[in-house]
């Protein structure tokens, strides 16, 4: 069996009540998507355009940018793989904790992989020490903005002085903004045209609730990325019930408005909950929180049959460090409940 390191898995022999392991949006799929979905049931005998024609001219009107700078692939992490493939990472820097998927993907590219240690009395936030990694011995880096496991957005003005060293230096950037539209932060998307090493990954993933469809996409200025990636993947690497759900999410009015206020409500409710349950709570900007507990929380929860991120596997942190995704209140409420219980009958 294949090694598994990330959230959601609940298709064990344990039966999962409720999953806190992972990152979604806690309004779930927009409505209007669950409806396209099932509208265009009969063009699914059909092949899939290759090319996502339709969902790449809406998705260069929402993000701005030409149709032509866009890529749309199956879910960001097949994208993460191809990309290290077409750019034939030989040295790449990722961050240390941070989501796995950069480093895998590395090497089953066949190359090696250096950490940038992030600290825990910083609360795992980038700092301008990055900048002394980014030499002529790196041609990739990725970065996760906001951070994945901690939530944390990187600095506007750091971000951008890492872009500009990056091209000085002949490095590719990859910044990873999946979770972005949670924070009302700012992309870097002003700073493609001028910069043809940097590539930004997204997905309808996150926001839309949509993990199961598979649905991701990379926009860069340079035209050799994309043709090199597209070239790494199977002609139909976005099917047809993804494409049709993709393109009825970008229509949805207000939907990253409306995400931002009730993570803003859930995140300040749960921070405050979980205080009180002298857990430690490390500051997130996004719709997660990072937390830490001397107790086996983990497995006494999912002995009650919630699952939550165990971050043992995260490079940089132990399994007293613990990850969940926010809410509605009422299952807020409730995952409150169970981890009170676990926490007061491990008392000696």
């Amino acid at each position: 069996m294949f090694r598994y390191e990330h959230g959601g898995n609940i298709y064990g022999p344990q039966e999962i009540r409720l999953d806190y392991s992972v990152n979604l949006n806690p309004l779930g799929m927009p409505e209007a998507v669950r409806r396209a979905i099932a509208e265009h049931i009969d063009e699914y005998a059909q092949y899939p355009d290759p090319f996502c024609r339709k969902l790449t001219r809406a998705l260069a009107e929402k993000e701005e940018t030409p149709q032509e700078w866009l890529l749309c692939g199956n879910g960001a992490a097949d994208l993460i793989i191809r990309l290290c493939f077409a750019l034939q990472c030989k040295q790449a820097l990722v961050c240390a904790p941070t989501f796995s998927e950069y480093a895998n993907a590395v090497r089953l590219a066949g190359g090696a992989v250096k950490e940038y240690p992030l600290r825990e009395e910083k609360d795992f936030r980038l700092d301008e020490g990055i900048l002394r990694y980014l030499d002529g011995a790196l041609d990739t880096v990725f970065l996760c903005n906001p951070n994945n496991p901690n939530g944390a957005l990187i600095d506007g003005d750091l971000l951008q002085a890492i872009a500009a060293k990056c091209l000085q230096n002949d490095i590719f950037l990859i910044v990873d903004e999946c979770f972005l539209p949670f924070t009302g932060g700012c992309s870097v998307k002003e700073l493609l045209p001028g910069n043809p090493r940097l590539v930004i990954l997204n997905a309808f993933t996150k926001i839309y609730a949509m993990a199961g469809l598979r649905l991701g996409y990379i926009v860069t200025a340079n035209a050799q990325i994309l043709a090199k990636t597209a070239a790494f993947g199977q002609s139909w690497s976005v099917s047809g019930p993804a494409q049709a759900a993709g393109l009825a999410a970008l229509q949805v009015p207000d939907w990253q408005e409306r995400t931002r206020q009730i993570v803003a409500e859930e995140k300040a409710f749960m921070e405050e909950a979980l205080k009180q349950l002298h857990i430690r709570v490390f500051p997130s900007d996004s719709n997660f929180l990072l937390l830490q507990h001397e107790k086996p929380v983990y497995d006494l929860l999912l002995s009650r049959g919630v699952l939550i991120r165990d971050c043992g596997n995260f490079s940089g942190l132990t399994h007293d460090f613990f990850r969940i995704g926010l809410k509605r209140r009422e299952e807020n409420m409730t995952f409150l409940s169970h981890l009170q219980a676990v926490l007061t009958a491990s008392r000696p």
